[in-house]
């Protein structure tokens, strides 16, 4: 995400994980392939602390600061953000999730961050506001059927195989990465495509599980990418890259982990909330 501060100024935002890797590309970028235009990249990751407020009652626990920025539905909708003064100090609002909630996330400077968290834990008492980690969000974006880079991608994925193919058609202009989008092989049917598995009782169904399609004898037609059990569903859940997967929901397919079998239903990836009332409340 990105926001243009000024007529020569922008602030990129990337995933926690990712703001040394994002900083090195634009770097990469402005040397080798645009080294005669006026840029100077500058990570600032570690000048800001970050909160992510996500739940039912996120607008709720924002509304016990002052602030002057607007931030319900309508002045601050999904993907945008707004900057002005949170609980008495400068402040970057962001209307974002990776949960799947209602979420927003706030950007303080630094040296406010232990005494903005102090304050944000006193003011949610009565709500029952707790810390989450990793494994809850990562359960969370999997049950809203979000990708995690890396472990529901890799190198050979394309925005299609994971359901990006209109958005990426759609930009106007020249981009990096463009031109593969047109190799035959980028554009065959029967691609590896990310799709949703779910079983009640699925033993073998976790992370790095093979998939074969009825009929397959040998070798393998896809393989989990990311699973678990959704204590919401009453179920485990799974993302998966299956060959021609879109063309496949409604279908059973095996699953191999090791010694274990089961199979598997193929659905779509959004598993909880797939209106998106409670991203957009």
């Amino acid at each position: 995400m990105y926001k243009r501060q000024g007529r020569e100024r922008f602030v990129v935002t990337t995933t926690s994980g990712g703001a040394s890797r994002v900083a090195a590309w634009l770097e990469e970028w402005r040397q080798c392939e645009w080294p005669g235009l006026e840029v100077f990249v500058t990570p600032v990751t570690t000048h800001w602390a970050t909160f992510a407020i996500a739940g039912p009652r996120a607008r709720q626990l924002l509304a016990r600061f002052r602030t002057d920025i607007a931030y319900d539905w309508r002045a601050l909708p999904h993907m945008s953000l707004r900057e002005g003064r949170f609980a008495g100090v400068p402040a970057r609002l962001y209307r974002v999730s990776f949960s799947g909630e209602l979420g927003y996330e706030i950007n303080v400077p630094a040296r406010y961050g232990a005494a903005l968290w102090a304050e944000l834990m006193k003011a949610g008492v009565d709500f029952g506001v707790t810390p989450y980690g990793i494994e809850t969000v990562l359960l969370l974006r999997l049950e809203k059927g979000y990708l995690h880079v890396g472990a529901d991608t890799d190198g050979t994925t394309t925005p299609d195989d994971v359901g990006w193919g209109e958005v990426a058609a759609k930009r106007k202009g020249d981009f990096i990465g463009r031109r593969s989008l047109a190799r035959p092989d980028n554009r065959r049917e029967d691609r590896l495509q990310l799709v949703g598995l779910t079983d009640a009782n699925g033993d073998a169904l976790v992370a790095g599980a093979h998939l074969r399609l009825p009929g397959t004898t040998a070798g393998s037609d896809g393989w989990v990418t990311s699973a678990s059990h959704s204590p919401a569903l009453g179920k485990v859940i799974a993302l998966a890259l299956l060959r021609g997967g879109r063309a496949r929901m409604g279908q059973r397919v095996a699953v191999h982990d090791l010694d274990r079998r089961c199979e598997a239903l193929v659905v779509p990836t959004t598993f909880l909330d797939p209106e998106g009332k409670r991203l957009h409340a």
